[in-house]
């Protein structure tokens, strides 16, 4: 099991997802637990004020230290001891090589940044990592936690109903290839003849060119992070090939 501790401003916004399909299914199976924390809850002033303007005159809001801090301190002495990951655009690109590493943990405490972000000294003080989604802007890092969450709760054993799926629908080294399903015919479009044919082994090996082909067209960068099998290569020169003849 799992337990996510997440710390956010905007704790409603979880609520919807985590009531939803797999998320679901894995809490009440007892795989996951997630507990959500309002950062306002350990303000000290009557107006629950948690964030303040940046010294720099930079425009937008700053989260302050102290009530940041506090937070962290109070969430992570209830229960196990856990890395703090702080949702940030600054942080290191989550990946599914390192969602498999924190899958074996038994706790994570996740922190969901807003505004212009939060003060650098409570981040070199008490955060353990920076965690980053993507080079995007977001509002907050609620939805990149939410990502997390997922992605970490599939590769819990059981939790998609089947011991091996969780390997099977992990990020793939290639990319899927095109999928048909019912009607046969849509808009006088036709899938292609060998998915119809229940030749087992030629479906496998349109399942494996056209993995490839898209691979390369689409994200050829896994080509070199994943290079290509003898196999692979030679599928790779016909495709090639394919494509030069137009």
């Amino acid at each position: 099991m799992i337990q996510f501790d997440v710390l956010s401003l905007f704790p409603e916004i979880f609520k919807s997802a985590l009531e939803q399909s797999l998320l679901e299914k894995a809490q009440e199976k007892g795989l996951v637990k997630i507990r959500l924390f309002n950062l306002r809850d350990w303000a000290q002033d009557k107006h629950k004020t948690v964030d303040d303007t940046a010294f720099s005159g930079s425009d937008g809001m700053v989260i302050k230290p102290d009530i940041m801090e506090r937070a962290i301190l109070d969430i992570r002495r209830d229960g196990i001891l856990a890395p703090v990951i702080l949702l940030s655009p600054q942080g290191r690109r989550f990946e599914q090589k390192w969602a498999k590493e924190l899958s074996h943990l038994k706790r994570l405490i996740l922190v969901c940044g807003r505004y212009a972000g939060v003060d650098q000294r409570v981040i070199e003080r008490v955060v353990d990592i920076e965690m980053s989604i993507g080079d995007y802007i977001l509002s907050g890092g609620e939805i990149p936690a939410l990502v997390v969450i997922e992605a970490l709760t599939r590769l819990i054993p059981g939790a998609l109903g089947n011991e091996d799926s969780s390997e099977k629908d992990s990020f793939p080294a290639r990319l899927e290839p095109h999928q048909y399903t019912r009607p046969r015919v849509f808009e006088n479009q036709h899938p292609p003849e060998v998915l119809l044919s229940g030749d087992h082994r030629k479906i496998e090996q349109w399942h494996k060119k056209e993995s490839l082909r898209r691979t390369l067209l689409r994200r050829p960068d896994l080509l070199i992070s994943f290079p290509a099998s003898e196999q692979e290569s030679e599928l790779l020169s016909k495709i090639k090939q394919e494509l030069i003849e137009g």
